[in-house]
């Protein structure tokens, strides 16, 4: 898709799209993970509210698990939204597939999308717009990272159990650890998982755990913003221990 170069063509609101359609085993049975509550309230409304709360977010978009389309649209309309429109459609089998799936529902003249995880639900809105501003300023795709804090080791994986050789040791001044979301070119977002597709169908699918990899994979260029320690990934069950510690104190403090 052309890119517009008239600015009253073009639209810069951003358009942001949440894959919920897993399961989230590591977070022991129950419930899929992005509908666990956090603080009364399923981690996937935190997480609508934290995008919605950016004035560059027109628009979310939640790939649901396809049996639960329903069920998911009426839980966010029961939960107030600080402004926007949301959409729910159904998601696929890989994150990949929601995600594409995802972005068929936002329109085509929406220039700037986002992709965030669902298991991100306590996101800063600065680390949102920051994102935004930096597609909206001409990178093609964009990621909030963190320094590390620890060493970090390559090691030689052993499947079973046993002492793994340490390889190298990296230089962590040089490493970040990756957040969301993860902000596009919608026409650079589109083209990368139109080839993943194509991949896919000629049993070369990518092996990436992130859309700024598929760019990254097929020639693109990704840089960097910075992230937020608050914007972690909600996995196991200490991540969420710690979440409910967040959010009490922001409660306590911000009113949130």
């Amino acid at each position: 898709m052309a890119i517009p170069t008239s600015p009253k063509e073009r639209n810069l609101n951003a358009a942001a799209v949440v894959p919920a359609a897993g399961r989230g085993e590591r977070l022991g049975p129950g419930a899929p993970k992005a509908l666990r509550e956090l603080g009364g309230v399923p981690m996937l409304v935190h997480a609508v509210r934290a995008l919605a709360r950016s004035r560059a977010v027109g628009l979310v978009v939640v790939a649901a698990p396809p049996d639960g389309v329903a069920e998911v649209a009426a839980l966010l309309g029961d939960h107030g939204l600080p402004r926007g429109e949301i959409r729910v459609v159904a998601g696929g089998a890989s994150r990949q597939e929601s995600v594409r799936l995802g972005l068929a529902a936002v329109p085509e003249d929406v220039e700037v999308v986002l992709v965030h995880d669902a298991a991100r639900p306590l996101v800063p809105v600065e680390v949102v717009d920051a994102v935004v501003e930096a597609v909206r300023g001409g990178a093609e795709a964009v990621v909030p990272a963190v320094p590390l804090a620890d060493t970090v080791k390559r090691v030689e994986p052993r499947a079973d159990g046993t002492p793994e050789p340490v390889l190298d040791t990296p230089d962590r001044a040089s490493l970040r650890a990756v957040q969301t979301p993860q902000g596009f070119r919608r026409e650079t977002l589109q083209t990368v998982h139109d080839r993943a597709l194509t991949d896919e169908s000629v049993g070369a699918l990518p092996q990436v755990t992130d859309d700024a990899g598929l760019v990254e994979r097929y020639g693109g260029t990704v840089v960097v913003v910075p992230g937020h320690g608050e914007a972690f990934k909600v996995t196991r069950p200490l991540d969420l221990v710690l979440a409910e510690a967040v959010l009490a104190r922001r409660r306590a403090t911000d009113g949130f």
